[in-house]
Order: structure tokens, then sequence, then C-alpha cells
């Protein structure tokens, strides 16, 4: 048995990105019915977060492929997860700091690999389930989600010109429908990404002797997982939801409503069959799609950052996790000096954020993220 304490270090610090995965994430489901006006701020968090609690309790196959399909669990210890966790929450972090709306998933699959392949080498890894459950729907997915949310907003928009009255009714008619297609992404977001801090903790528990290989999570790892990321998406992404909302294009109702009802139904479906999606780029690719759609001006300059940090997120949450994972190696030492520094590095991303917050009051003020620039406000 591995001893109890660093189980328990290794299950908080599971809880805490989970937490991080929350407000990270949370402008997927919500950043279009903010930036419309169909729901306020508080309004969208409150809703996203009752409903991600709820989304964690209705699948469990991603966390399957996690904690028993994309590493070798009779290689990997407590300590490596910890690694791997550390590097995805680093990261997280950062990509906050700044607006970037990466993937949390791709985040914790790319440090969990790191440290395990600096911990047990390639025989640590299943490279045909990262390849089939991570790396293709990571490339697949967002296309097929933008291309369906381009000729869904087409039709939404057809429907507004040629439909019975006015088009001012149309378009208020789909501000009431986007509460439903913006709920039905959250609770789709809680079943995907609720599942991959199961997964964790599962991988966990088998690794330290404390359940056993192939077995579902159990309810308490359901229940804290779900917790965790209402929680976090409760706290709000306000910077993250500005650069979704405002910073890839403009958004209107019936736009937004299609790209919320394209978003639900890929992710819903990557989590039927296991697949390790990002809806962080399934809900990009939406949007995206959208302003073709409607033949708005896309920001491709906000598009390029965003695509090259989905490019860094794999590698460089790796090479952080590998790095915790070598001074994880060093035992009980180095695995408190990782915590320590993981802390570190946590709390002054947090307070650089200070020095120009973005909260529910002024989410919509600007369609830029600064970190030490005064804000300036959209005309």
């Amino acid at each position: 048995m591995i001893p109890a304490l660093i189980v328990v270090i290794v299950i908080v610090t599971a809880l805490i990105f989970d937490f991080t995965n929350g407000f990270h994430d949370s402008a997927n489901a919500m950043a279009t019915s903010v930036a419309t006006g169909a729901l306020t701020p508080r309004q969208a968090v409150t809703v996203a977060a009752i409903l991600n609690v709820i989304g964690a309790f209705l699948s469990t196959e991603v966390a399957k492929t996690i904690s028993s399909g994309m590493v070798n669990d009779q290689l990997v210890t407590p300590g490596i997860v910890f690694a791997g966790l550390t590097g995805a929450i680093i990261w997280n972090l950062g990509t906050w700091l700044y607006g970037l709306p990466s993937s949390s998933s791709h985040a914790l699959f790319g440090g969990l690999i790191g440290a395990v392949l600096v911990s047990a080498g390639l025989a640590g890894i299943n490279i045909s389930v990262i390849v089939s459950k991570i790396l293709l729907p990571a490339i697949i997915a967002p296309l097929v989600a933008g291309f369906t949310a381009l000729w869904a907003t087409r039709l939404a928009y057809w429907i507004t010109d040629h439909g019975e009255g006015s088009n001012k009714s149309s378009k208020k008619i789909f501000k009431h429908a986007q509460r439903i297609s913006a709920s039905m992404i959250a609770l789709a977001h809680g079943t995907s990404d609720g599942q991959k801090t199961m997964g964790i903790i599962t991988l966990v528990l088998v690794s330290a002797g404390y359940q056993e290989s192939g077995t579902r999570p159990y309810f308490w790892v359901i229940l804290a997982a779900g917790l965790a990321i209402g929680l976090g998406t409760y706290s709000g992404g306000w910077r993250i939801m500005r650069t979704m909302g405002r910073g890839l294009v403009d958004i209107d109702s019936p736009q937004g409503f299609a790209a919320e009802a394209s978003t639900t139904a890929a992710i819903l479906a990557s989590s039927h069959l296991g697949f390790g999606l990002s809806t962080t780029h399934v809900a990009s690719g939406s949007i995206l799609g959208s302003g073709l759609g409607r033949r708005t001006p896309v920001r491709w300059s906000t598009a390029t950052r965003m695509g090259v940090a989905w490019l860094l997120t794999l590698p460089s949450a790796g090479l952080i996790g590998g790095a915790a994972a070598l001074l994880v190696s060093f035992g009980s030492g180095g695995l408190l000096t990782a915590l320590a520094l993981l802390s570190i590095i946590s709390l002054y991303f947090f307070w650089i954020s200070l020095k120009n917050r973005v909260h529910s009051g002024n989410v919509n003020d600007s369609r830029d993220v600064h970190v030490t620039r005064p804000e300036k406000v959209a005309v």
C-alpha cells in the first residue's frame, strides 16, 4: 500500500485541477449567452455550475479511458499522477491569466503523459488509445462542430428572415432558446470533463492498491468531482468568457443558439463513445463556424493566438509534468518540493490577475484581456 497521506494529497490536487477546469471552461457553455444578453453573467455561471454537477453523474466512459486505457496503471504511482496534475494546473492558470481558451482536457492528458514518460518510459503509455481517443477527436471534432454551426447559423437566419412574425420577435425566440442550448452544453461539459477527474482519482486509487483495475469510479469520487467542477464553474472564468463571447466574432442570438446546439451535439456524442474530447476546442470551433455562417468578420488574430495555445498545450503541460516527475522521483521530499512550487506559481498567477481583474460586471466591456495594461472599453 502507498502511504495514505500521499494518496490524499494527490486526490486533493486532482480536485483542485477539477476546480480550475470549472472556471477555465465555464465560458464554453455560457460565453455566447452572456454576449447576447440571453443570460446575465451571474445567472449563467449559476445554471452552469448546477448542471455541471448533474452531468458528472450521467456517464463514466471517459473516466474508464483515463483510468485504465491511456496509461499502464501497473506502472503508475500516485506521485506520477501528482506530477501530471501539476503540469495541467500550471498550464490552466497560465492560459486563464491571458484569457486564452485552451483545453483543460489536453493539459491534463499532456501533463500525465509527460510524467509517465519520464518515470516509466514508453511502456507506461498506450499510444493507440492516445491517438484514437484523444488526438484524432481533437482534430475532427472542432471541424465537425464548426461545419455544423456554419450551416445551423445560416438556417437560423433563414428562419428569422422568412418565418412568420418580425425579425425582432424571431430573434427574441432564439434568445430564449439559447438558455436551453447553453444549459445543455453545461450538462454535457459536466458529463465529459467531470469524468476526467474521476478517471484520475480512480487511477490513483488503483495504483495505490485501494481499488481493482478496470472498475468504475466509486460514488464518492463521482460526487467529489462533480462538486469541484461545479464550484469552479460558479466562480466564473470571466477572462476566458470575454475572449469566447466577444474576442472571436460578434454574436447575435440566432448565431449563438446555432453554436451552442452544435457544441452540445459534439460533446454528448464524444462522451458516449468514451473520447477524451476538449469541450474548449468544440465550443471555439462552433463559434468560429457560426461567425462564418453569419458572414461576420472573424478576428483571426485572436483565433491564431488560440490555435497556437492549442498546439502548445499537450507538449507544454507534458514538459511541466515531466519536470515535476523528476522532482517526485526523489521521494517524499521531492513531492513536497513540487507541491510548494505548484502553490507558489498558482498564487503568483492569481496575484498578477488582480492587477487587471475581469469580473461579472465588466466581462462584456472589452474584446481583449489585458494582464497588466489598463482596460480599454470596446466601442
